[in-house]
């Protein structure tokens, strides 16, 4: 479809019949999207290390720089949203794009920690923009061909983010000086988004309502999306030492859970959509929560490692998409406009992976890390109980 289409505002519920064949080069577009954002932002993951030597500072010091990423992309969510409502996503996708991919040769440039700092958070708001541009354009793909898509979409990111830290890692192997891999990465997220720009749908907006707090249903899908993507955050941040307290794993070998739990995730997103189909988004939630919830029994109860390893499994497996059910509920809810509600949901989200590690290192400090993650499954224990509220929007 080309860039000058048009589409009305009507969100038809999933589910019915309709034709989506002139929707095929914006689902591309879209996919597209997801992929550039996984793949940028996984392009920094092995850098970081280069950035910190780069402007001198300690660790406390650095962790401190990525909070800009944080609180860049915090601040611009909100503001998508209200500006998508206004314009539709297509050019705040393009925006948040070519912002992403334009700062990564500067995050390698910055020689001094408040370079740096502009560096991050600027990077962070771009990915934040495109973030929930995405998704509200998604929603909107997805209403109009009244099929789950938003599985699909999510998946990209996660390969996208595969194949970004894959590169970079493989030019720094080869002692590919630091600038010349931003760059690389950088030109091939820039084929993505110039392939993608022509084919994104243009939606007429309508007057938005001001930034407002998250309300009724959305406040809900809010809170689910932080638990969802609190546990998300605790894997990566916490998993392998956790299987170290149980003295499951050796620290050597203790990463390969979060990566089971990532192949696991990206597997059961790439289905995703034809299981929501075929199954509903009730069971879909129902299922998918309390998987989450056995796997994290299963790795603070078992006393042997693969046990422990098929836990990490079944959380991706539960947990891959709760999001994007989430988001496409957000998407065609009738209570705040499609972009502000989902742009609560995102913020909400990435408020809980924010937050996440701290809340987790405080009660593990309080207690033991074994209890923070049982405290985890009790929050998922959430999903199920409201499915079929969600469900029913």
């Amino acid at each position: 479809m080309s860039d000058s289409s048009r589409v009305s505002e009507p969100t038809p519920r999933i589910g019915r019949p309709t034709d989506y064949s002139a929707t095929n080069s914006a689902r591309l577009a879209t996919r597209l999207a997801f992929f550039t954002a996984g793949f940028s932002l996984a392009c920094c993951a092995p850098l970081f290390p280069f950035f910190k030597e780069s402007v001198d500072v300690d660790k406390t010091q650095f962790g401190l720089l990525l909070l800009c990423l944080g609180f860049g992309s915090i601040i611009a969510m909100p503001v998508t949203g209200v500006l998508a409502a206004r314009s539709g996503a297509r050019p705040l996708i393009l925006l948040g794009g070519y912002g992403l991919i334009a700062m990564l040769p500067l995050l390698a440039l910055s020689q001094t920690p408040i370079a740096l700092g502009a560096a991050l958070f600027v990077f962070g708001a771009s990915l934040g923009t495109i973030d929930v541009a995405m998704n509200v354009h998604g929603a909107k793909i997805e209403a109009i061909e009244s099929r789950p898509l938003m599985s699909n979409f999510h998946a990209q990111f996660s390969i996208g983010g595969f194949l970004g830290a894959g590169l970079v890692t493989l030019l720094l192997s080869f002692s590919i000086p630091v600038l010349t891999c931003s760059i690389l990465g950088a030109i091939v997220a820039l084929a993505a988004m110039l392939l993608a720009r022509s084919r994104f749908l243009e939606v007429s907006g309508k007057d938005p309502e001001p930034i407002v707090v998250p309300r009724g249903i959305v406040l809900l899908l809010a809170i689910l999306a932080a638990i969802t993507f609190l546990v998300e955050g605790a894997l990566l941040d916490w998993g392998a030492l956790l299987i170290i307290d149980l003295e499951l794993a050796e620290p050597e070998s203790a990463g390969v859970g979060y990566i089971l739990f990532s192949i696991a995730m990206v597997l059961a997103r790439l289905t995703g959509d034809r299981i929501v189909e075929r199954c509903g988004e009730y069971r879909v939630l129902m299922v998918g929560g309390s998987l989450a919830i056995i796997g994290i029994a299963s790795i603070l109860l078992s006393t042997n490692s693969v046990v422990a390893l098929l836990g990490f499994v079944l959380i991706g497996l539960g947990a891959a998409n709760l999001v994007p059910i989430l988001f496409s509920v957000a998407g065609r809810q009738n209570l705040m406009p499609p972009g502000i509600a989902i742009a609560s949901v995102t913020t909400t989200g990435y408020a809980g992976i924010l937050m996440g590690p701290a809340l987790i290192g405080f009660i593990s400090g309080a207690s033991t890390l074994a209890t923070a993650f049982w405290m985890l499954a009790l929050l998922m224990v959430s999903v199920p109980i409201f499915a079929r509220l969600v469900a029913k929007v």
